[in-house]
């Protein structure tokens, strides 16, 4: 296998039913937890950072009159919304789990303290990072960035709705083309927009390389964590 220690970017959306526009999606979440019984076969120690943005997000609540600060803590708590959810998921497959969360929330969740959380990870449990970073101004691909740094993950692995980064929007322009490895100074150099600035410069200062794969193509994620020729390698 290509890695053993992977740390998962999961945005909101991924979770949301298209349909009923309904925040979670009962077959996403099933099919979240059969991936993770994939990997943990293989021996895989799993990490998540999930997204709120199927239920908030702090810059469209500042659009609509919110404070920026304000509106931030509110979608990191709708980010834990998130990792509850996916854990109940995760817990009905029979997959063991831990959340953890940047906010301190003891009824519901563990605080983050990165010891416990790779304790958590060696004995096999599924560690859902919730919250973001616990600070305003910060994405949640920031918090995977940070948490994948704190934790020693070998890849952090971006989850997507396409199979890779392309020279351009390949769901409008239909002449783009995929990379399937590409430098993190040829991604800067390139603005290709991978991640926000600040979570991508931390994985190139701690040399955790990115792969951008497309999260619902069945089996993906496996090929992913073996080093199969899957979605596209960010690395030095």
């Amino acid at each position: 296998m290509k890695y053993k220690r992977i740390l998962l970017k999961l945005s909101g959306e991924a979770l949301q039913n298209k349909k009923t526009g309904h925040a979670h999606d009962p077959e996403v979440l099933a099919t979240i937890a059969q991936q993770f019984k994939a990997l943990l076969a293989e021996g895989a120690e799993i990490a998540v950072v999930v997204g709120g943005g199927n239920i908030f997000r702090g810059l469209a609540g500042v659009q609509d009159g919110t404070d920026r600060t304000t509106g931030d803590a509110m979608g990191m708590l709708a980010t834990v919304i998130n990792a509850m959810a996916i854990q109940s998921s995760l817990e009905n497959a029979g997959i063991q789990t831990r959340v953890m969360t940047a906010i301190s929330m003891p009824a519901v969740a563990e605080p983050f303290i990165r010891r416990k959380a790779v304790r958590h990870m060696e004995k096999g449990r599924v560690v859902i990072f919730g919250g973001g970073t616990g600070n305003p101004y910060f994405t949640t691909d920031s918090a995977a960035a940070l948490r994948a740094s704190e934790i020693n993950a070998d890849v952090l692995m971006k989850a997507t709705k396409v199979d890779g980064i392309y020279t351009a929007d390949p769901m409008i322009d239909k002449t783009a083309t995929r990379f399937d490895k590409i430098t993190y100074a040829e991604a800067l150099n390139k603005q290709l927009k991978i991640m926000d600035a600040a979570a991508f410069s931390l994985c190139m200062e701690n040399d955790i390389p990115i792969v951008v794969f497309d999260f619902f193509k069945e089996g993906e994620i496996l090929r992913v964590f073996k080093g199969e020729d899957a979605g596209t390698r960010v690395g030095h």
